[in-house]
């Protein structure tokens, strides 16, 4: 299953050069991140992110959409799509993310119910 969640592209994300700064684009995976699942206490190791078509429209929406690409012991990693009108793909991210205690701030096993949630959404 993939999740979707629209993203607003403030005026203000437009840069200099006309076109949505580069770092806005892992505000807007952060943002559907947490609509996704607000509950899962993680934190971003890596992020990669190609970008594929500039967005040069702000003042509008534009979806976000997530899966689950791979399962581990204490992290998991995501895929992204940022997608325009008619289905302009404009970045792809993959992001890995680590579950960790909220009470040691260091990392931890997935635990068996986080692992059925992230499973719903396993991309084969």
């Amino acid at each position: 299953m993939i999740y979707t969640n629209q993203q607003f592209v403030r005026w203000d994300d437009i840069d200099a050069f006309g076109h949505v700064n580069n770092a806005k684009y892992l505000t807007y995976i952060q943002e559907a991140r947490f609509l996704w699942s607000p509950l899962l206490e993680m934190v971003v190791a890596k992020a990669e992110v190609d970008y594929l078509v500039p967005i040069y429209v702000g003042g509008r929406f534009y979806d976000i959409t997530l899966w689950v690409e791979q399962i581990g012991n204490s992290s998991f990693t995501l895929g992204y799509e940022v997608i325009g009108d008619n289905g302009v793909v404009h970045a792809k991210v993959k992001t890995v993310q680590v579950a960790v205690s909220m009470e040691t701030k260091k990392s931890r096993p997935l635990t068996d119910s986080e692992r059925e949630f992230l499973k719903q959404y396993l991309k084969a």
